[in-house]
């Protein structure tokens, strides 16, 4: 399994990402969960000790400017386009309880901006890890679909599209759906989250993409706990490990089809 999960900011991607690989982990499978959002929460909420103390990918600019050949912090000047990254996962992976997790980062839009050596650089190491890693890999994204380009996306089996019960959140969904289609990603499912109602459910419903959600998750005060950091997703309510345990078997599901289809 290797599935891109991102959504509009605030949605909870990070605690998706975060319930899946804990669930997949549990299940005895090889886990890999890439941080590839610029706010890198994602070992925070996995409970990785120290979290604050784990330096992203993308903040070591030294090592990135000698395998991209370029100056740090460079930005409009000629870099290598497939620079050696076989050795960094294993050099910069961690693990915690049953899960491998390596923190890229990314370049905060505004700043050196998408075409500058260390994106360049994220989307050859963020490939590098989908092809070669014989294990399931979630990588928690922003929005935008940065790191997405066409090469990668072949390695991905789908994206997964957090949402919450709202048309703002939908329509973040409807146009990363078409920037999933620009580049050749055909699979792209969503998964509502936050939902405290049957109208909110309904609205959804209506409101469904073509294959509709592949689950919907309850608002969740342990959840919120937790991203507060005063508990730990690992004690969430129930109903919100069903849904992850029937999202995770919709999009095993959809493999199954794609490969004997």
């Amino acid at each position: 399994m290797k599935v891109a999960i991102t959504g509009k900011g605030g949605v909870g991607k990070t605690t998706i990402t975060a319930l899946a690989a804990r669930r997949l982990a549990e299940q005895g499978r090889k886990v890999l969960a890439v941080d590839a959002d610029p706010d890198t929460n994602l070992a925070a909420a996995l409970d990785f000790p120290s979290p604050e103390e784990i330096v992203p990918i993308v903040e070591m600019k030294q090592m990135i400017a000698e395998r991209m050949g370029t100056r740090p912090g460079s930005v409009g000047t000629y870099f290598k386009l497939n620079p050696n990254v076989d050795d960094l996962p294993a050099k910069h992976c961690i693990e915690h309880q049953g899960v491998r997790l390596i923190v890229m980062g990314m370049v905060k839009r505004g700043g050196a901006g998408c075409a500058c050596p260390e994106n360049a650089f994220l989307k050859v190491l963020l490939s590098h890890v989908l092809l070669r890693q014989n294990e399931d890999v979630l990588v928690d994204m922003e929005a935008g679909l940065e790191h997405l380009g066409r090469a990668t996306a072949s390695a991905v089996d789908g994206l997964l599209v957090v949402v919450e019960p709202g048309l703002r959140s939908l329509e973040t969904l409807e146009r990363i759906r078409t920037l999933a289609s620009d580049i050749g990603l055909k699979r792209c499912w969503a998964v509502a989250n936050k939902v405290t109602s049957d109208d909110e459910r309904a609205f959804l419903s209506d409101h469904a993409p073509d294959g509709g959600f592949v689950g919907s998750l309850p608002s969740s005060k342990n959840v919120v706990s937790a991203s507060r950091g005063q508990g730990s997703l690992r004690d969430v309510e129930p109903e919100v490990w069903q849904e992850i345990d029937s999202v995770l078997q919709a999009i095993n599901s959809n493999q199954a089809v794609e490969r004997t289809g």
